[in-house]
């Protein structure tokens, strides 16, 4: 079923955008995943067909012609990552741990390692593995990291490692100090040329990427009603900084060796990462499901294409509906922004000294009143693949029926992080 993103998405101009979308009128799109599932007991988790076909399409005419390695930490989801590397536009795979990239290499032969990784049987594996070796990238960002790799396996023993550098792109400034997310070490172009060069003259390894990611600019939305005159305003400052910045970086390490590919951006930057001449590529996943922290950016608007629900099992109060579950918490600062939002039916939320709970949730809100015992609540995940970790499969929705089940990482037997 999943064969239909791909049959409808050659990518080549500004994708067909119905006049209305469906999933803009709440009181109609909610209410029909209810009855599509009302056969499966919650938690029910859903992707809607309709929904992911916009958002993968949409994707690639939003980086303007840079093609997008997918990162499988935002999906989680064999069958969909598949079905978006069928697309015009998606090329290759970023994987979060060294065990999914072997997994994930038994079928496909472009796989970048977000992460450095300090797994040694999973390294050994690889070094014994001279297809793998071929198709797996490791990313580095630190002479011990080559080291541990020559522990499990000497240069003489073992195939040539392809390594990627990762280098920092968050924005240091005298006033506001570090903007961003605390990763690689490497932060100039000095630092980073000088480890480049160390890299590629050693024996057994192999320099054909660089990785640099914005989180404080994919990651943050502009559009919260919270701060975003700020946020807009340190955006526009770092992204000047980091163009020109990330040129001079990209030009000392070509300088040492030919590059493979240059990587940057995330879902929410794709107009900007796909203007700088810099990048090759652009890495992103979490719009093809489409978390509810992308609701809040200006530049664009995804559908919501993945939910789940949870039935109401108490009324503890006249205003207060309790459903079994919900706790499904999101990574990063434990803010409102990271829980799950309830959206169907409209109006409810938790309540502030509870949250959303491991085992149960109390929602209040006017809408709570008109909840009875087995009635089901819809919510949206803060972000993308975290709730695959949740669940064993996805069910698909097309229209107002499910389709076909999905099975998660989770649901094949792996639980890689």
């Amino acid at each position: 079923m999943l064969e239909l993103i791909a049959d409808r998405g050659a990518v080549t101009t500004t994708p067909t955008r119905p006049a209305a979308l469906p999933w803009q009128d709440p009181g109609r799109w909610w209410p029909r995943l209810t009855e599509a599932t009302a056969h499966l007991p919650a938690p029910v988790a859903v992707i809607d067909l309709e929904a992911l076909r916009f958002n993968t399409v949409d994707m690639p005419v939003r980086a303007g012609g840079l093609p997008i390695r997918i990162a499988t930490k935002s999906v989680r989801v064999r069958e969909v990552i598949d079905a978006a590397l069928r697309v015009s536009g998606y090329r290759g795979l970023l994987a979060f741990t060294l065990a999914e990239a072997l997994w994930l290499a038994e079928d496909h032969d472009d796989i970048v390692l977000a992460y450095p990784t300090a797994d040694r049987p999973s390294l050994a594996r690889l070094l014994a593995d001279e297809r793998a070796a071929s198709r797996i990238t490791l990313m580095v960002d630190d002479e011990s990291q080559l080291d541990l790799i020559d522990a499990v396996a000497a240069p003489t023993r073992r195939p040539r490692v392809r390594i990627a550098i990762d280098a920092d792109a968050s924005w240091r400034t005298p006033v506001l100090g570090h903007i961003g997310v605390f990763r690689s070490p490497l932060h100039s172009a000095d630092e980073v040329a000088r480890f480049a060069r160390q890299a590629a003259e050693r024996d057994g390894f192999r320099l054909v990427g660089l990785q640099m990611y914005e989180a404080q600019i994919a990651g943050q939305g502009d559009d919260t009603g919270s701060g975003d005159t700020l946020i807009r305003v340190v955006q526009a400052r770092s992204r000047a900084e980091l163009q020109e910045r990330r040129a001079r970086i990209v030009d000392a390490v070509r300088a040492l060796v030919p590059l493979e590919f240059v990587t940057g951006g995330g879902t929410g930057s794709l107009e900007y990462t796909g203007s700088d001449s810099s990048l090759t590529e652009i890495t992103a996943g979490s719009g093809l499901l489409a978390g509810h922290l992308f609701d809040g950016y200006r530049a664009f608007d995804l559908a919501p294409a993945s939910a789940f629900a949870f039935d109401v099992v108490r009324r503890p109060a006249p205003d207060i509906a309790t459903i079994l579950g919900g706790g499904w918490i999101a990574s990063g600062p434990p803010v409102a922004s990271r829980q799950p939002l309830p959206v169907w039916p409209q109006g409810l939320s938790t309540a502030p000294r509870e949250a959303a709970g491991e085992v149960q949730t109390p929602l209040r809100g006017a809408a709570a009143r008109t909840l009875r015992v087995g009635d089901r609540v819809w919510l949206r995940h803060a972000k993308s693949g975290e709730p695959a970790e949740r669940i064993l499969s996805y069910h698909l929705v097309d229209g107002d029926q499910v389709v076909a089940e999905l099975p998660t990482y989770r649901g094949e037997g792996k639980a890689f992080l």
